[in-house]
């Protein structure tokens, strides 16, 4: 447990003494008993690893940003998605998160989403890469997304639309739906 701990701390005085195998009194060993059952706890809490996470993020993008803080506006979430609605409400509002922030005017056009991707995928007429979940539609034999690609293109496309208070962007609404700005032909489409 100790080897464990100081893969990811320096740990405390004791445990470097305990892994230098240096003698210690015991009083000192019922103080490092303590310290391992904490970090015992640590080591299997999702909490702590976020934390850990978030921390090592942080410090990288503010080094890389010459300033300081949080990397995050709050604590990470953790939401159960336990329906197909839960689901496709949390992709969309990801797939729009930068055209709500107005780093986008479209979904197609936002760098670092899944939509981007996909898009990207269709034009190029290529297989989705394994780290992007292929949409399966209706199909039960087929594993992905229970979605039809074009209905989450849509679905995308009319949710951007919506002017929501406390959000900056939306899609313009003289700009022309998704699946006509894409111009796909049908081979892009069975692909």
């Amino acid at each position: 447990m100790v080897r464990r701990w100081h893969r990811l701390f320096k740990g405390t005085y004791l445990s470097q003494c305990y892994l230098n195998r240096d003698t210690l009194l015991p009083a000192q060993i019922a103080v490092l008993d303590r310290d391992i059952e904490t970090w015992r706890e640590r080591l299997c809490s999702l909490s702590c690893f976020m934390k850990v996470v978030n921390e090592s993020i942080a410090r990288k993008a503010n080094i890389e940003d010459n300033c300081t803080g949080h990397f995050w506006e709050s604590r990470f979430k953790s939401q159960a998605l336990l329906d197909k609605r839960a689901l496709l409400t949390c992709m969309a509002y990801v797939d729009l998160n930068p055209i709500r922030a107005e780093m986008a005017a479209t979904p197609e056009t936002s760098d670092h989403t899944c939509i981007k991707a996909r898009v990207d995928i269709l034009k190029n007429q290529q297989k989705p890469s394994r780290s992007i979940e292929e949409f399966a539609g209706s199909n039960p034999e087929k594993k992905g997304l229970p979605f039809v690609l074009r209905d989450y293109l849509e679905l995308v496309d009319w949710t951007g639309r919506i002017i929501r208070e406390g959000k900056r962007g939306y899609i313009n609404p003289s700009t022309p739906p998704i699946l006509e700005r894409l111009t796909l032909d049908r081979d892009a489409w069975l692909i």
